[in-house]
């Protein structure tokens, strides 16, 4: 069975998606209507753009939300999956890919998700932490424990859990995790506490623009981030895309479940290779590759 799975955040780089232009007319109409969408020419960035321009959510997101869309939509016949899931922000693109979602609804709730998340990131000074060699049950232990705002964020595979919070908080649950056997705990270099109860304006104002928009049944499940669960339901999947903004990401779990319900071909549909790196570490023997356009 094929599970087609779409990358988050971070992975994006200068020049992404100006092979998929020079190569599809469909592409180009794709790209064309975006920046239509967002007001500027984001093409130009993802094309030309600095690592730091790239790094900027309000752009960072769409980038990769176009790059992946567009690459399932070019892949015409070929895309046939049993499956879909997204990490965190690649969950958008997974339910453009499975036709929940039109493309240039989508790309409006992406941009959206964007902009609230920039926006709740400047209300209070916030931080996530990589979390390295420890088992989840001790991460969440110690968070729970600390007088502050800091939660598991990102599970994104045994033995790598990403926390995030208030910066305090996650800096005294660095030193209590360190002091306890992690082999790395260390804050990272972003704006704000992602998929943690800071991020609770973004979500109002997101749960008001998922509402008001049209979901479809899809063609296959998707594996939400909030439950790791097959969800085909249009209104649940509505539900589950809300939470995402404040719950963690389970994408440890989401993998194990995909294994266990047959998936033995993973495709990744968008920039880079993480998440075909995060499933050899749940198992060593499956099939991954990433998606591309046949020469």
């Amino acid at each position: 069975m094929k599970a087609y799975v779409f990358p988050g955040q971070g992975a994006q780089f200068s020049g992404m998606g100006q092979d998929l232009f020079n190569a599809s007319t469909q592409a180009k109409e794709m790209f064309a209507a975006a920046n239509e969408i967002l007001g500027f020419d984001i093409q130009k960035v993802m094309f030309e753009g600095t690592a730091e321009e790239l790094k900027q959510t309000k752009v960072t997101q769409p980038a990769i939300f176009l790059h992946s869309t567009i690459l399932a939509t070019c892949l015409g016949a070929e895309f046939k999956p049993d499956m879909v899931a997204g990490h965190s922000l690649g969950e958008f693109s997974a339910l453009v890919a499975n036709k929940s979602l039109s493309f240039e609804d989508g790309l409006s709730l992406v941009s959206k998700r964007a902009i609230a998340m920039q926006s709740a990131c400047e209300k209070e000074p916030s931080t996530m932490a990589a979390i390295l060699g420890l088992e989840d049950s001790v991460v969440e232990s110690i968070c729970a424990d600390i007088n502050g705002v800091v939660v598991p964020a990102n599970y994104n595979c045994p033995g790598q859990l990403v926390i995030s919070g208030a910066i305090p908080a996650v800096e005294e649950a660095c030193e209590k995790l360190s002091a306890v056997g992690a082999r790395r705990a260390m804050v990272l270099p972003v704006g704000g506490a992602f998929h943690s109860p800071l991020m609770e304006p973004a979500r109002e104002e997101l749960a008001a623009a998922i509402e008001s928009t049209t979901f479809n049944v899809p063609i296959c499940p998707v594996y939400q981030n909030v439950n790791a669960l097959p969800v085909s339901n249009a209104d649940e999947i509505k539900e589950n895309l809300v939470l995402q903004l404040t719950g963690a990401v389970k994408w440890t779990q989401i993998m194990e479940k995909m294994l266990v319900d047959g998936a033995n071909h993973i495709i990744e549909v968008g920039p880079g290779r993480v998440l075909q790196g995060l499933f050899k570490k749940v198992n060593r023997e499956v099939l991954t590759e990433g998606a591309r356009l046949a020469e």
